[in-house]
């Protein structure tokens, strides 16, 4: 077993490589490709489904996959598009239909154009912020039975806005943190009455990605 200095000694030594490492610098007229993992948290909230008093809808997790692509326009400036496999998201009931469970089923795309500054683009370690747009798209809607027998959701557009980082792992790769916060707000069609929700989801990812 690793005494405790030893540790410190490895992690100082894998600290050492990585500040000494030549740094995948990017600059204007680069391209900056990142994919990997995605997690969807909605921050929800609804009003209430139709005339039922003290009823409203939850929206769940749901992973996936994404892909981003960056064009650098100035050396601290970069475009970002945003694209991902489509996330599922379960619908269930809360307050006084909170005995129905899940009600409905949903997929749905959230495609989002960003303006970001990166801070220390000809760094190994390189923190950024960004802020844009988003156009998010609900389809595959279904109904699971029972009180609720048909549901559609109405398309969103919001403000988006991210900070993450990128962090070089070798000369080619590096790795990519990502925490967004996207407005997200549609309004659901069934046949009990329409209800208004606010999804307004933290998105977590984590990749790597290169450039070109």
């Amino acid at each position: 077993m690793l005494s405790k200095n030893k540790v410190c000694g490895v992690l100082l030594g894998l600290a050492a490589i990585t500040l000494s490492s030549q740094s995948m610098a990017v600059g204007k007229g680069d391209w900056i490709a990142r994919f990997g993992a995605v997690t969807v948290n909605p921050d929800d909230s609804s009003g209430q489904v139709g005339a039922i008093n003290g009823s409203g809808v939850a929206v769940d997790d749901s992973q996936g996959l994404y892909v981003n692509l960056t064009y650098m326009i100035k050396d601290n400036i970069g475009l970002e598009l945003l694209a991902a496999t489509p996330f599922k998201h379960n619908i269930t009931g809360t307050g006084t239909i909170a005995g129905l469970g899940k009600i409905a089923e949903t997929k749905q795309l959230p495609p989002t154009l960003s303006v970001q500054y990166h801070f220390s683009p000809a760094k190994s370690f390189r923190p950024y912020v960004g802020a844009g747009i988003n156009y998010t798209t609900f389809f595959s809607e279904k109904a699971v039975g029972g009180t609720v027998t048909s549901i559609s959701l109405d398309d969103s557009w919001g403000l988006a806005v991210q900070g993450g980082f990128d962090m070089d792992i070798s000369k080619d790769w590096f790795f990519n943190a990502d925490l967004r916060y996207i407005d997200i707000e549609t309004t659901a069609t069934t046949n009990v009455g329409n209800v208004d929700v606010s999804i307004d989801p933290w998105v977590v990812s984590l990749g790597i990605g290169t450039t070109f």
